[in-house]
C-alpha cells in the first residue's frame, strides 16, 4: 500500500483495523480512477503503474482475472472479490489476532508483503 501508519489509522485509536486497510484500498482506488466512473481501465492502470517495462501483459492479466461481468474494466467490488492479500496480509501483520494493527505490529509487518513470509514463531519444515 505504501503508506505510514498514521495515515492508515484514520480514528486516531492506535491500531489500524481491516477496515482501515479497505478504506485505504478504496481510496488509492479512487486516485487510479481518473475519469471518476467507477472502474479502471487498462490506460487508468498503466498511468499508475508508470508505464513500466512489462506492465502492459501484467494489466490486461489482472483485468481478465478481476474483470467478473466482462465490461474490460475492473470495478472496486471486483477487485475486492478477488484480490484477497489484504485480508491475508492484515492477518499476518496482526501478530496477536487482536483484530488491530499496532503501530510495532505494523513496522515488524512491513517485511512480510511475499509469498515466502513465513510466521516467526513458525518452523520450518
Amino acid at each position: 500500500m505504501g503508506q505510514d501508519f498514521t495515515t492508515l489509522d484514520t480514528d486516531n485509536s492506535g491500531e489500524i483495523t481491516l477496515a482501515e486497510m479497505e478504506a485505504a484500498r478504496a481510496a488509492s482506488f479512487a486516485q487510479i480512477d481518473a475519469d471518476g466512473d467507477g472502474s479502471l481501465t487498462a490506460e487508468e492502470l498503466l498511468e499508475s503503474a508508470g508505464h513500466e517495462g512489462r506492465a502492459e501483459r501484467r494489466v490486461q492479466k489482472m483485468i481478465r482475472w478481476m474483470d467478473e461481468n466482462e465490461n474490460g474494466t475492473v470495478e472496486l467490488a471486483e477487485m475486492s472479490a478477488k484480490d484477497k492479500r489484504l485480508e491475508k496480509r492484515f492477518s499476518r501483520m496482526d501478530a496477536d489476532a487482536s483484530g488491530g494493527i499496532s503501530e510495532a505490529e505494523f513496522s515488524d509487518g512491513q517485511g512480510c508483503r511475499g509469498k515466502g513470509h513465513r510466521d516467526k514463531n513458525e518452523q520450518k519444515t
